[in-house]
């Protein structure tokens, strides 16, 4: 009996780490994300999977926007890919995900790590206990036009 749960969109999730895996095979460990990020971006294009890569997210608190999060793709409007280049991933990258998720309410992301020997993707939910969404800081990126307008309106 297997134990892996099965989850929404696996057909999406199953060609993006097929997409994944062909990337890792030609390039193995050892590069900058930039360089997997766009090697990815390619091997989409060539399987046929539709994605938005470094969408700006935005988001507001309080009706203010604070910043943005930038997920590395948004894969058939339905599946948050975010991927690394550590020799290791911390658990932190998974709230990261988790947080891009609970944002923009799809039900599966992708976290994919190139830094190791072994590409072995995980697949991340949104957090159930998510009944409001809350701001997290630590995955925003604010430009440097809003932190000027913010600076100024003070």
């Amino acid at each position: 009996m297997s134990k892996k749960v099965k989850g929404p969109h696996e057909d999406i999730t199953y060609r993006i780490n097929g997409a994944a895996m062909a990337v890792h095979r030609r390039l193995g460990p050892g590069h900058k994300e930039e360089v997997y990020q766009r090697a990815l971006e390619a091997e989409f294009e060539k399987v046929g999977l539709s994605f938005e890569a470094q969408k700006n997210l935005e988001v507001y608190d309080e009706g203010r926007l604070v910043g943005y999060y930038i997920p590395d793709f948004i894969v058939e409007d339905k599946v948050i890919v975010e991927i690394k280049a550590f020799a290791t991933v911390h658990q932190k990258y998974l709230g990261q995900v988790i947080t891009y998720l609970n944002h923009t309410g799809l039900a599966v992301g992708l976290l994919i790590n190139f830094g190791e020997r072994s590409l072995r993707p995980r697949r991340v939910f949104p957090s159930p206990q998510a009944a409001e969404f809350r701001v997290n800081y630590q995955w925003l990126f604010v430009p440097d036009w809003l932190k000027a307008e913010r600076n100024t309106s003070e």
